[in-house]
This record gives C-alpha cells, structure tokens and sequence, in this order.
C-alpha cells in the first residue's frame, strides 16, 4: 500500500494537555497506532502521522478530537478505546494491509511473532476484545496468549489474569485422581503454569498467585461472575460445551480483553456433543470486536518433526472426508 506522511500542530501548546493524551510511556499513542496501523512521531505538540492515507487522515482527526478535550478530561487506555470505537476508526482494506510489529518484553527476553500468522495473532489480541486462536499444537497459540496478558499486567493495563481450561478428561476419570479439587485440576492448567514460570520466573507466579493476581481456574468456576480489568485466556476450548462457551464469553466486562485457543483436531467431548469452539466459528464470524487466526501446520515452532505429523493427520481427515461423502 502506498504510504503517506501528514504533518499537523496540535493548538494550544500545553505540556500537560498533551501528557493526558500521550498517557505514560506514549501508551495512548502506541495503542491508537496499533487500532489504525499507523505511526505516530512527535516534538512535542508537532505531530507527524504516517501510514495509509485513509488510515492517517482518521488519526489526525482523532489526535486533534481528543487534543481539544484533554484539557478538562482525565484519558486512560479504556478511555481512548472507547473513544477509538466511538469515532468508528478501525483501519480498512483487511486485503492489503500489513499488521504492525507487536513486541512483548518477558523476563527471558522480547518475544515476537514467527511468521505473518503469529504476527497477525499479536497485533489481533492488541486490537480487539475477544480473540480466537485456532490450530494445530506447537504453534504458539497458548504461549503468545500468555505473553500478551503479561505484558498486559506489567504495563498495568490490566489488574489481574484469568487463565482458564475446561477440565475434560483426556481417557482418564478425574474423580480418581488424588488430592483435593486444585490438586485433581492441576495436570489440566499445567501448560499455562509452565508459560507463566518462563514468562515471569517461578518466585513471581508463586506470589502473584498468592495475592490473587493471577488467578488459574477450571471453566466451570466462571459461571455467575464479571471479569472486569482482567486478561481472561481459556484455552483447549475445543472441549467446552456450545453452553460453557457462550458462558465465559458473556463474562467479559469493561477493560478486559478475552483469548480464546482451540485445536479442532483434538477433542475429547463425546462424540454427540458439539464443540463450543466449532460453534463459535460458526456463530461469531463477521461479528465487530472479535477476532479469529487459524493456524496451519507450516506455523508450527516446535521440532520439525511435529508440523509433518500434523500434515499428515490433516490428510488422513481430508481423505477419510472425501471417502464419506463418495458413499
């Protein structure tokens, strides 16, 4: 796409003023660049927006909007989302447009996306309120969920997690497993666990679980509540129940953001129940604010190994497909 610079002052000059619309660290401005793609510079109240030219001209217009009343109004990250949906901003042309970099500081590092899908997934979770992941194991569906709501958490954007996972057995009774109900539930959240610890180190998980920051549950735990200011991740939603879906996402509230991860190719339902995650494709499609990235094998950043046998189940499902439909 052909790229266009727009240059324009922001009237009157007033350090504070802009400060309210900046936000701390030029947060406001980051999350109005990732919402339109677009790049924001700036010396003070001379601002320079570059980027589509549709794209850059709503940023203009909605920088000098929120300019003229940040002198009597108090900005945080809910406020501008609200106003980014108020002003109807989102960026268009889905064909050609090229997500911006999204980059997570971790404790192990800055982690970014690996290949134009994970790249897609980041910018996605930074842009919309409820977001599906859906693919194969090993394409980092759960892992770059859990980054995004740590970084998320560090930057204060959020006050708390939820990291949730329908507690489902995989061929074994959960009943005859030992311990109380955390201990029973524990083998189901352990990737989530072992996310955190590498993200944050052991000595802080400990803590913020402690403190309840971080709050690890089993899906049917959410039913009655509202997550309000929280990161909720639900992951191996391909076994919820088209009702324990439709349950957690109605229990987002204000501030909060919702990811949702899944493999259609591993569910452990039984076989008359329909996948509360094949249903929400089917039903949330097209629907404003939520997102859907479908992962392929070629995504797959775990042993070489893995994306081949990937592709070959894929196949075997493809073909065993055609051979139904011939008889």
């Amino acid at each position: 796409m052909t790229q266009t610079q727009r240059d324009f002052t922001l009237e009157p000059a007033d350090t504070e003023r802009l400060a309210n619309l900046a936000g701390p660290f030029d947060q406001h401005l980051r999350q109005i660049e990732l919402r339109l793609g677009v790049a924001i510079a700036n010396r003070g109240n001379i601002f320079r927006v570059t980027g589509e030219a549709g794209a850059a001209s709503r940023a203009e217009h909605l920088l000098q909007a929120l300019y003229a009343e940040a002198g009597d109004t108090t900005f945080d990250s809910h406020a501008i989302h609200l106003r980014l949906n108020d002003a109807n901003v989102d960026q268009v042309d889905e064909a050609g447009y090229q997500p911006q970099e999204v980059s997570v500081k971790v404790r192990r590092g800055t982690i970014r996306g690996r290949g134009a899908n994970q790249a897609r997934y980041l910018h996605s979770i930074a842009t919309h309120d409820i977001n599906f992941g859906i693919g194969p194991a090993g394409t980092g569906k759960t892992f770059l969920a859990v980054a995004m709501a740590v970084d998320a958490l560090n930057e204060s954007r959020v006050q708390r997690l939820v990291l949730v996972r329908p507690a489902v057995e995989a061929g074994e009774k959960l009943g005859f497993l030992p311990g109380d109900l955390t201990q029973k539930v524990d083998p189901y959240l352990r990737p989530l666990y072992d996310a955190l610890y590498e993200m944050l180190g052991v000595e802080k998980v400990v803590k913020l679980l402690e403190k309840n920051v971080i709050e690890i549950a089993p899906l049917a735990y959410m039913r009655g509540r509202t997550l309000n200011d929280a990161f909720v991740i639900l992951d191996e939603a391909q076994n919820t129940t088209i009702e324990q879906m439709k349950m957690f996402l109605t229990r987002l509230g204000f501030g909060s953001t919702a990811v949702v991860t899944g493999d259609m190719t591993q569910i452990d339902l039984p076989k008359h129940v329909k996948s509360g995650l094949k249903d929400a494709i089917e039903v949330l499609r097209g629907v404003e604010g939520v997102s859907f990235t479908f992962f392929e094998g070629r995504d797959v950043v775990r042993h070489p190994l893995v994306a081949r046998i990937v592709n070959a189940y894929d196949r075997r499902d493809r073909d065993n497909a055609r051979d139904e439909q011939g008889q």
